[in-house]
């Protein structure tokens, strides 16, 4: 009964492996943002995508989504010469606040947001960008899907401890 409890755990963990893509996250990076940028005029940025926020990420297909409202738009990005480099050209059809965010290809349940944008607003009133981008702006896409993994982890090392434990106790006479 014993092994069972702790199997069971093990091969929960085994499950889950695939959903959260074995442990596979990227990191996105902006060249610059559409602070500034007028309706129709594209904001040509470059995407540096870095698998676990190290390695330049090669052979994905990354876009840029802009939206606002129900109006959505996506713009793909091509690969440049640089590895985990793509470049697009994004264009604002009308000034208002957008929201935009870059789905890294490669994991694409999880975009990557970044803080809205007022575009169609002069040059001189745009906001200075940020030194650090906001909390989940850019960031990571681990998130959710490793919290079960990890919450199984601590469940089969408890009951390994409590299992040692029992084994290690006097037996009374």
């Amino acid at each position: 009964m014993r092994r069972v409890l702790i199997a069971l755990p093990l091969l929960a963990l085994l499950a889950l492996a695939p959903a959260a893509h074995a442990g596979g996250w990227a990191t996105v990076g902006l060249s610059s943002t559409p602070s500034g940028i007028q309706p129709g005029q594209p904001w040509v940025v470059q995407l540096t995508i870095l698998q676990h926020g190290v390695t330049p990420l090669e052979g994905v297909k990354p876009a840029v989504i802009i939206r606002q409202g129900n109006e959505t738009h996506t713009f793909a990005a091509k690969a440049t010469s640089k590895p985990g480099v793509y470049r697009a050209s994004v264009v604002f059809p009308t000034a208002g606040k957008w929201d935009y965010q870059v789905d890294d290809g490669f994991i694409s349940e999880y975009p990557h947001t970044f803080p809205p944008v007022e575009i169609g607003r002069a040059l001189a009133q745009a906001p200075a960008p940020a030194e650090e981008p906001p909390s989940g702006g850019g960031g990571d896409s681990m998130g959710w899907p490793a919290i079960p993994g990890i919450a199984l982890l601590f469940a089969s090392a408890a009951l390994l401890l409590v299992d040692r434990r029992r084994h290690h106790q006097p037996q009374a006479a």
